[in-house]
């Protein structure tokens, strides 16, 4: 003879058999979702943060497109690894510019970003005009955004410029980008602006990281309760 024994009153195992594994399915579904909106909710208040840390206008030495911040959680903490990985993304690279600006010295982001540009021209047409005007912007002495170079740097990038090519701005935004990365950089990673954003990213990558695994353990045992039957 066969016996059932019940050893989880609370369900109710008289139900269709596929019941509840129906049920766990509809609330599986609708914690991902939720956790979806969680996660997009936090990424949008992170694209805030850095909209409002850019709040400022910021001069732009050539055309660019508006930047779409779409960052994941934990990219802030990437930042802090080298100048290039903050450089190599939109949203490091929109709050370094911010934070250069906040202290008067934007300049040498801007010629970064201009000799970058200038890198990516496809028509040998444009490259003389581009050329000028990088370097009676930021190479040449009294410039309006003149960059900190040596002497020999202005001369080389002068001649450079006589007979454009891509690489005719390499020395200089090498002598700046090593500026940068020595001083600037490091300045960045104890602003108060970076270290608030870290620490907000952090908090919320933790709590989203224990939701799911709590979502998890609750799942897997509501699963063991459904199916455990005990035939004596």
């Amino acid at each position: 003879m066969q016996t059932v024994l019940f050893l989880f009153p609370q369900l109710n195992l008289s139900a269709p058999k596929e019941e509840p594994y129906r049920t766990i399915k509809q609330e599986s579904q609708e914690e991902k979702s939720e956790n979806r909106n969680r996660l997009k909710e936090k990424r949008n208040r992170l694209s805030l943060l850095l909209q409002k840390a850019e709040s400022r206008e910021i001069f732009i030495p050539f055309p660019s497109k508006p930047e779409k911040t779409n960052a994941p959680l934990d990219e802030p903490s990437k930042w802090g690894e080298s100048l290039d990985q903050l450089l190599a993304h939109k949203s490091g690279l929109g709050l370094f510019r911010a934070f250069l600006q906040s202290e008067y010295s934007e300049e040498n982001i801007e010629f970064w970003m201009a000799c970058e540009d200038y890198k990516k021209t496809k028509s040998p047409a444009k490259l003389a005009s581009k050329a000028k005007k990088i370097y009676s912007d930021f190479i040449e002495t009294d410039a309006p955004k003149e960059v900190n170079v040596d002497f020999h740097t202005k001369e080389v990038t002068k001649k450079n410029i006589l007979q454009p090519t891509l690489s005719c701005f390499d020395l200089a935004q090498r002598k700046v980008h090593t500026l940068m990365e020595k001083d600037s950089y490091p300045r960045f990673l104890k602003s108060q602006l970076y270290k608030g954003l870290l620490k907000q990213t952090q908090v919320e990558n933790n709590g989203y990281r224990r939701r799911s695994q709590s979502f998890t353990s609750t799942t897997g045992l509501l699963q063991t309760q459904a199916e455990f039957t005990v035939w004596l």
